[in-house]
């Protein structure tokens, strides 16, 4: 799917505010359908795998499907899987092929926890979720929070590695998600922006303004995400009962507010600084548009803030 950037254009130059709030709009039935399907696969298991790549939203999704089911009456609980990651032990993590660490990889993660974990909340057993401290590279096993469903009650694990043979393929019979921003802007038959280049926007700001991290550091690890989304990620994908885009018409316009600036100071001699120096340039074909507009339940503020979730 591509979006034509002459539309975008057109609409963000007339109404705005109904722009914003029809690409919302789609958005929301998407998780919609997801809830349909989720409740429908109720009886075999209250068990939610929501895999995609980095920057996809997976957490504003997974909340988004959380109250659409308490809407209709079904509670429900989002857990990130990130706290499912193992305390690092540099002496036998996985490496990439340049020998740093891999953070990227399912080795990550306590596979055998989760497995333990899905079993017990599908027969109505309490767990205790574990808190995983990035600072630090380590579990916390005194931070835990405990979790028991009750009869028609959801749980619904995000996490890069939810589709994964040694999470999915253990629990065949819960519902399965893959989401992931893919759709270019094209003018006509000409690529104007990347769908990668949303997702890579995304990261860079949300990183530059929540996680203290450079411009520089963001692009240097963006090539490892890369590598890991088609070594770990991608494969899976099939596995979903669902696979939706979510990508926003709007997002470059509002980005053209954030992103620039960051990705100007990235230095010269870095590998990835041509590429960037693209990137500033594509963001010169959309007309801005003030995050002020942007609703402040809408995806995109996972990554540029301000929003009534609370993600951190």
């Amino acid at each position: 799917m591509a979006y034509q950037l002459q539309e975008i254009n057109r609409r963000i130059r007339g109404d705005v505010k109904e722009f914003l709030a029809e690409c919302d709009e789609v958005y929301a039935q998407r998780v919609s359908l997801a809830a349909d399907k989720i409740l429908s696969n109720l009886e075999r298991s209250p068990i939610v795998l929501l895999s995609g790549p980095s920057g996809s939203g997976k957490t504003t999704t997974a909340l988004k499907i959380a109250e659409e089911l308490r809407r209709r009456g079904v509670n429900s609980h989002a857990v990130a899987m990130d706290n499912y990651f193992r305390t690092l032990d540099r002496r036998t993590a996985p490496r990439t092929p340049d020998g740093d660490i891999d953070y990227e990889s399912p080795l990550c993660m306590d596979m055998d926890l989760l497995d333990e974990h899905f079993t017990a909340l599908s027969a109505g057993e309490e767990i205790v979720i574990p808190k995983f401290e990035f600072a630090r590279q380590m579990r916390n096993t005194a931070q835990g929070t405990p979790l028991q469903l009750g009869k028609n009650e959801i749980a619904i694990f995000e996490g890069i590695h939810a589709l994964n043979d040694d999470i999915a393929g253990r629990h065949p019979e819960a519902t399965k998600l893959y989401i992931s921003a893919r759709s270019n802007v094209n003018e006509g038959a000409q690529l104007r922006f990347k769908g990668t280049w949303m997702r890579l926007t995304r990261r860079t700001v949300r990183d530059y303004q929540f996680r203290g991290t450079d411009v520089a550091q963001t692009l240097d690890m963006w090539a490892n995400v890369r590598r890991g989304e088609k070594l770990y990620i991608s494969p899976f994908k099939n596995r979903a009962d669902i696979v939706f885009d979510s990508s926003l018409p709007y997002e470059v316009s509002v980005m053209r507010n954030f992103a620039p600036p960051i990705l100007k100071s990235i230095p010269e001699d870095n590998e990835r600084y041509d590429e960037a120096m693209d990137l500033i340039a594509a963001f010169d074909w959309f007309e801005p548009i003030d995050p002020e507009l942007v609703a402040g339940d809408a995806l995109l503020r996972e990554f540029i803030g301000g929003g009534t979730y609370k993600y951190h």
